[in-house]
């Protein structure tokens, strides 16, 4: 499959970098959690997050737009994996959350650039199949990283891991590297010069795109929404697991495993069938499904009620999840796809850190199970409304 030579290179990549992601958060958590013993103290690291994609996404699609995305994802790919190499030889923990931001500032402006990149690489009619192997390629990164931290954790110390995150950055910057270069237009690496009147005429150019493409952008706000509650509630799932239905560490363990094994067969399902499964019956039955398996999670009072749950929540989002990004793909420009995504990433975030805080202050004083109920009630109206959008447009020709 010669016409795969790249997208499968860019998979690996993908891969790699994914796998060392999870060594890399998991690493981090313990030193923290080594240095200070406040559970605050960690939640504090995963809120840098959201507040690092608040600071950065709001110019960084000006610049994205505008320069040679493949250099740009090796280069920020090297200044990772430089700043997490040092991560162990700083002398205080107020170091570290600093130099943890700006490395979650870099993994912010990649995000964006890397789908400009592979929306530029992939060919329309492969994209499908291209997203769902991504699902399955992160799905696996979820259960071996881990696994690979675990054993690092028990051969040395969670600074080996640290390293080790770092050397996988560096591989990705060189598999990406040998990735063809689609931005053949661009012979510098800005063509203007980069000032505060460009990032308010970028605004304007991405809500003139709006007005006028209104129902691209209402699914993208759709897409948007259901991260938003999906991040928001899963905040709960750690405390409804061991707090109110009282799983061990053991069977919690079994439960994520749950969740990735559902990931996993239906990344596999939406890569094999990718040309008989519509892209409006992945938004929507995805999305809707999703929200009937957080009901179940936060509704059961055992175990296996509980894992069937996650193993829904884990198999529908795979479908959700290739659905919106091939929709995105295929309805937004190229030439303006960097300045979209990292604006409506901005509101994203922002969202994500007020309805996390407010359904964690709420299931502080009240219950964890009601809150969990609620909110998961709130996302499944959200699943309807999806639903409904998809299916009552297809004759518009959004969806093939």
């Amino acid at each position: 499959m010669p016409k795969w030579k790249y997208p499968l290179m860019l998979l690996g990549g993908i891969g790699i970098s994914n796998v060392g992601g999870w060594v890399y958060l998991i690493a981090l958590n313990l030193i923290i959690l080594n240095e200070t013993g406040s559970p605050l103290a960690i939640a504090l690291l995963y809120i840098l997050g959201p507040i690092a994609t608040i600071c950065s996404n709001a110019w960084a699609g000006s610049l994205i737009d505008r320069v040679n995305t493949r250099r740009l994802m090796m280069g920020l790919d090297v200044f990772r994996a430089l700043c997490i190499a040092v991560i162990p030889f700083l002398p205080s923990i107020i170091y570290v959350y600093m130099l943890a931001f700006i490395i979650n500032m870099g993994s912010a402006i990649f995000q964006p650039a890397s789908m400009v990149y592979m929306t530029k690489l992939i060919p329309e009619k492969d994209r499908q199949r291209f997203n769902a192997l991504r699902s399955f390629i992160n799905s696996c990164g979820s259960l071996i990283g881990p696994a690979i931290a675990g054993i690092l954790f028990w051969m040395g110390t969670p600074y080996t891991a640290i390293h080790l995150n770092a050397v996988a950055l560096l591989l990705s910057a060189l598999i990406i590297m040998k990735l063809p270069n689609v931005d053949t237009r661009y012979k510098e690496t800005m063509v203007q010069r980069f000032t505060w009147n460009m990032i308010k005429d970028d605004f304007q150019v991405v809500i003139n795109f709006c007005k006028e493409y209104k129902y691209v952008t209402k699914i993208y706000l759709l897409f948007c929404g259901t991260t938003v509650f999906m991040t928001a509630i899963d905040s709960l799932e750690a405390a409804f697991a061991k707090g109110v239905l009282s799983i061990s560490d053991t069977n919690y363990g079994f439960l994520l495993s749950v969740f990735g094994a559902g990931f996993i067969i239906g990344s596999i399902i939406n890569s094999v069938f990718s040309n008989q499964l519509a892209v409006n019956f992945l938004i929507g039955f995805g999305t809707f499904f999703t929200s009937i398996g957080y009901l179940v999670l936060y509704s059961s009072n055992g175990f296996f009620y509980a894992a069937f749950g996650v193993f829904t929540i884990g198999f529908a989002v795979t479908f959700a999840n290739t659905g919106y990004l091939t929709f995105y793909q295929n309805h937004v420009p190229q030439r303006m796809m960097g300045r979209f995504g990292s604006i409506f990433s901005v509101f994203e975030a922002g969202f994500i850190i007020a309805l996390t805080v407010l359904i964690g202050l709420i299931a502080e004083v009240t219950s964890i199970r009601h809150v969990g109920l609620i909110g998961s009630f709130a996302f499944f109206l959200l699943g309807l409304k999806v639903l409904k959008s998809v299916s009552a447009t297809k004759r518009k020709g959004y969806f093939k």
